[in-house]
């Protein structure tokens, strides 16, 4: 992979982004290299550089670099999948399964990802449709989860599932987690989800507090057609949300429709890069008592 422009893309415009930012500026035209930035970071750097929206930088860019934690690198990537450009993520926030250069180590890992050293790897996305009435209300992508929940409190959510037109269960719960294997390490993983391996094939379920003791979280492949109606009384309104940072209310009779997105992201990694390891880190698995 030949770099030659950069596309950069912040959380916002606070201090701790701003100079993570002029360091690595600096770093990259010493290097010759273009750069772009999206609005976010509009006033940070010098006027001459180009603001551009996240489509026309994805077009634009050989590499996308976001600056900031998961939940920045998760917009990014809903926006940037169907451009086929790369994306690695500095961490700026706190737990950071996705962003795994830290800022003390950046320009080290910069140059050697220049120098054509770097780990690669290919994810997919979900994508889901709301329908009533066979209308689709509205579609999104998720890179790491598509969320059923509860609206109100205290209420429980009735709803039906379907994998490649097959039933598989009616349910009373306060939702459910329908989570790609990037995804199996946040909301599905505290709601008792197994963590899948991020280069799997495979789409977990996993019930929210459900209202019965033997459901458990279910495993199926990647591409498995999943519909999940929702039921219950015209009293009760549900939500659904995409990467837990965009949601749309859904009533009785509303379905999701849930399916792995065509496109997928390709993600850069630095050439240490160790999957287990990042596991163990941000799990605190192995640690003495």
């Amino acid at each position: 992979m030949k770099i030659q422009t950069i596309g950069i893309i912040v959380k916002d415009n606070s201090d701790a982004v701003a100079t993570t930012l002029r360091t690595l500026h600096d770093f990259l035209v010493s290097k010759s290299c273009k750069i772009l930035l999206d609005p976010n970071a509009e006033g940070l750097l010098s006027k001459d550089i180009p603001i551009l929206d996240r489509a026309t930088l994805g077009k634009q860019s050989d590499l996308a670099i976001v600056i900031g934690g998961d939940g920045t690198f998760l917009s990014a990537v809903r926006a940037l999948v169907d451009y086929n450009v790369p994306i690695l993520g500095i961490n700026l926030g706190r737990l950071g399964f996705l962003v795994d250069i830290y800022p003390d180590e950046m320009l080290h890992t910069m140059e050697q990802i220049l120098d054509g050293e770097y780990v690669e790897e290919t994810r997919f996305l979900l994508s889901a449709q709301v329908v009533r009435d066979n209308k689709i209300l509205t579609e999104a992508n998720a890179f790491n989860d598509v969320v059923i929940h509860i609206r109100d409190v205290a209420r429980m959510i009735e709803f039906k599932t379907w994998i490649n037109g097959q039933y598989v269960h009616y349910q009373r719960a306060d939702g459910i987690v329908i989570s790609t294997p990037t995804g199996s390490t946040a909301y599905a993983l505290s709601g008792g989800g197994p963590l899948l391996h991020a280069t799997l094939d495979a789409i977990v379920l996993v019930p929210i507090c459900p209202h019965t003791l033997s459901n458990r979280p279910l495993v199926v492949n990647a591409d498995s057609e999943i519909d999940i109606e929702i039921g219950g009384n015209r009293q009760s309104t549900a939500q659904v949300s995409f990467d837990g940072q965009n949601g749309y209310d859904v009533l009785p009779g509303d379905t999701i429709r849930i399916r792995r997105k065509k496109n997928a992201v390709r993600l850069v990694h630095p050439a240490q890069y160790d999957y287990y390891h990042i596991l163990r880190y941000k799990l605190r698995w192995s640690e003495q008592l």
